[in-house]
């Protein structure tokens, strides 16, 4: 299973900052009413405003027993609710029903088809590129919001991720085989069946991580292109005096050639 903390899947963080909490998750004049108007006792109306406020910052409904307790505090206090007013359901009915007022008022599309149907095409498009399911997780997400849709819950994107993947996977390297020569075949099946000294196979010598490049040039501790200087006691500038500049060997005939390079 791909951790979530890998992926761009919505989610509460650890710490919640006081400018987050009032940033997000205080409840109008107008949710509160629509709120109490929708429910009839204090632990449905902060459960219900808190599926609003989650659903609106992260596109999807948490367990309300995932939702942190500093955001629930926060809710209740600013709806002046009793101390100890916990957000519970006592049937999944109810809690239904909730999410789909909240769906309603939040103006939002909920069908799980159609976004499946996105998650499946867009995985599968990009397995056949990438391969770290993280990645796939994250452009399939991107393409739901895209859309418009509610996200269906982390484990659906995480299963059909590892099983579009495998079937990917095994389709290229059905694709491969098909392509191979019987010689080649049986060339690859002696990796696994000639060993070195040491026991291990000459596969595990492929798999070994190639070295470091290393460059082929190396510069001169000092240049080896220059011209020589005039003899002491001789003025460079004298015309009679001055000292036929030669160029130093720079390993080629050539003047013009001459480089501080030199090759190992």
């Amino acid at each position: 299973m791909t951790s979530i903390e890998r992926t761009a899947y919505p989610r509460f963080k650890r710490l919640i900052t006081a400018h987050e909490l009032h940033l997000f998750f205080p409840p109008s004049r107008d949710e509160l009413e629509w709120a109490a108007d929708a429910t009839d006792c204090d632990e449905h109306l902060v459960a219900l405003l808190l599926m609003l406020k989650s659903y609106r910052r992260m596109g999807c409904f948490p367990a309300l027993e995932d939702v942190p307790e500093m955001v629930v505090d926060f809710v209740r206090r600013a709806v002046e609710l009793p101390e100890g007013t916990l957000p519970v359901y006592r049937a999944e009915r109810t809690a239904k029903h909730h999410r789909g007022l909240v769906r309603k008022q939040a103006g939002v599309t909920y069908d799980q088809a159609k976004a499946r149907q996105i998650v499946e095409q867009s995985i599968r498009k990009e397995a056949a590129a990438k391969n770290r399911p993280a990645d796939l997780i994250n452009i399939a997400l991107e393409k739901v919001v895209e859309a418009g849709l509610e996200l269906p819950g982390f484990s659906t994107f995480d299963k059909m991720a590892s099983k579009i993947r495998t079937e990917v996977n095994a389709s290229i390297r059905t694709g491969i085989h098909d392509r191979m020569s019987a010689a080649q075949r049986a060339g690859l099946m002696r990796l696994l069946e000639e060993r070195d000294s040491d026991g291990t196979t000459l596969f595990n010598r492929l798999k070994k991580p190639a070295k470091s490049p290393t460059c082929g040039w190396t510069v001169s501790a000092t240049p080896t292109c220059g011209w020589t200087e005039s003899p002491r006691g001789k003025s460079p500038t004298s015309p009679e005096r001055r000292t036929r500049r030669t160029p130093r060997s720079c390993g080629t005939s050539s003047p013009s050639n001459a480089s501080r390079w030199s090759p190992l």
